[in-house]
């Protein structure tokens, strides 16, 4: 059979039909999306599905086949991200000022209130299997007719508008308790009662209905009068809010671009500048020493246990590797416990030896290395199975020459083993970097950044990190200002890609050198 015969009729139907029903479902999303009111998720799902059917239906573009769903992946969960975070860190968008300036201008006009002149209380009364309300006003009115409703059913989902009519006086029986109102209260609020003097009374309570007046008059350049006071309450594009001629805003705020002004907050502004800078020269010291301590340990470690003469070394081994078998949270957690002043073991052991009990919590030193003596805990098992491999690749025959010429065990650290380990480790050690540089979950967990500094517009700890900083700035005790948390997210990204860069360039140096 010839490999260019054109598949059956029957296949190519079942493929066109398929991917015509496909194609109008993505069609139908993309006009959904768009108007809700995201017209570039709208283009930009339409220019990933266009370019998907192009793909996997153009004959001249089947090599790409297997590429496209690793591209698009990276685009959608990686690059997508990435965009619409640095986009977040050019805008003031944060608890304040999470809606776009149309909704918030909605949210404000749709704000009624109950006209108190108009109040009507009601009781609600059964009428077989439906209910009838009875209205009279609530005091203080020239009008003292009652009214009642039609027989109701009083269900949800129900949008009824119901004329009322003059009560003739017959009784309707016994009132519903008020736990019988508030079963039907759902139902209740989406009555419109309408009264014979042509106003519309809604639901104002469990036990009054009232004309309902708008909070909010809108004006043609785009301000808001207060119905009430007449106060007129203008849009602010710089700083997202309706305000006043006073200057007081208006909540909710609405989301506007800001340039660069997160970025420029970093370095201009001296009470954020001060713990900014402070938390990042700790990152990068906690980082380091992170390095620095895990390596010592575990090469250390590495060395002794490749000692042959050296018995119980594979139990040794196992037992050292132990704390990187155990989940990390919980070993933080027990540390954490064990670090406790007053009721941890570490400090009982102290008090008995010498008399001390340290405040590793509340002081930042200690707490900074607290956090350094966990941290090498969890990390030194790492570089100690790594080390243990490549001791195992080191020639043994450079030690024989080396014992025959006398050389101590230092010398044969120092002129052998660490030379030949320390550059194809190089790699790693970067990665221990980069990896340290963002561990927010050592941080969050041990001492969630306190203690803090006082006196900070942001809320910032003495043993924050930077990503744990723009955790508290986003989702803790920051008025969840996701615009600056935004703004450092991408300076860290950058960062972090520049170590990424590094330790490519050092795995290519390292294989060279190999070679």
């Amino acid at each position: 059979m010839s490999a260019t015969m054109p598949a059956p009729f029957s296949h190519r139907a079942l493929k066109w039909t398929l991917a015509g029903a496909l194609g109008l479902a993505l069609l139908y999303l993309v006009l959904r999306i768009h108007m809700a009111g995201q017209p570039m998720w709208a283009l930009g799902l339409l220019l990933l599905a266009g370019t998907g059917f192009h793909v996997y239906l153009s004959d001249r573009t089947f090599a790409y086949r297997y590429l496209f769903p690793g591209v698009a992946g990276m685009l959608v969960f990686v690059v997508f991200p990435l965009l619409y975070t640095a986009q977040i860190g050019f805008t003031n968008y944060s608890s304040a000022h999470l809606l776009s300036y149309e909704r918030a201008r909605g949210y404000l006009l749709e704000q009624h209130t109950p006209d108190e002149s108009k109040l009507m209380a009601y009781t609600v009364h059964a009428a077989g299997d439906e209910f009838r309300l009875l209205l009279q006003p609530a005091g203080g009115q020239a009008d003292t007719r009652a009214y009642t409703t039609p027989p109701l059913a009083l269900r949800t989902a129900q949008d009824l508008k119901v004329p009322l009519q003059p009560h003739d006086g017959a009784s309707l029986g016994p009132a519903l308790p008020l736990k019988g109102v508030i079963r039907h209260r759902d139902a209740l609020m989406q009555l419109t009662l309408q009264h014979p003097d042509g106003s519309a009374l809604q639901y104002a309570g469990l036990r009054e209905f009232a004309p309902l007046r708008a909070v909010w008059q809108p004006q043609p350049d785009g301000s808001l009068v207060q119905a009430e006071s007449g106060e007129r309450y203008a849009p602010n594009f710089d700083t997202g809010f309706f305000e006043s001629a006073r200057g007081e805003p208006l909540l909710p705020g609405f989301k506007v671009g800001v340039g660069l002004a997160n970025y420029a907050r970093m370095v201009g502004d001296a009470d954020f500048r001060g713990p900014f800078l402070s938390i990042f020269v700790w990152t990068v010291v906690f980082a380091a020493l992170s390095v620095v301590t895990t390596l010592v340990v575990g090469m250390t470690l590495a060395v002794l246990l490749n000692w042959e003469a050296l018995k119980f070394r594979t139990t040794y081994r196992t037992l050292l590797f132990l704390p990187y078998a155990v989940p990390a949270f919980i070993s933080i957690l027990v540390f954490k416990g064990l670090f406790n002043q007053n009721f941890g073991e570490i400090n009982a052991i102290l008090d008995a030896l010498f008399g001390i009990r340290p405040a590793w919590i509340a002081d930042p030193l200690l707490a900074k290395a607290m956090i350094l003596i966990v941290n090498t805990w969890l990390g030194y098992p790492y570089i100690m199975v790594l080390c243990t491999g490549l001791l195992k690749a080191i020639p043994s025959g450079l030690y024989e020459a080396s014992a025959i010429a006398g050389a101590s065990p230092w010398t044969n650290f120092a002129k052998i083993t660490a030379p030949l380990i320390i550059k194809p480790l190089t790699p790693v050690l970067i990665h221990v970097f980069a990896f340290n540089f963002n561990n927010l979950v050592l941080i969050t967990l041990l001492t969630k950044g306190r203690p803090d500094f006082l006196n900070t517009k942001v809320p910032a700890g003495t043993t924050d990190i930077l990503v744990s900083y723009t955790y508290r700035i986003a989702f803790q005790d920051s008025g969840q200002n996701f615009g600056l948390a935004a703004a450092i997210s991408t300076l860290i990204f950058f960062m972090v890609a520049g170590m990424s860069l590094l330790s490519l360039k050092a795995t290519r140096a390292a294989a060279a050198a190999a070679r």
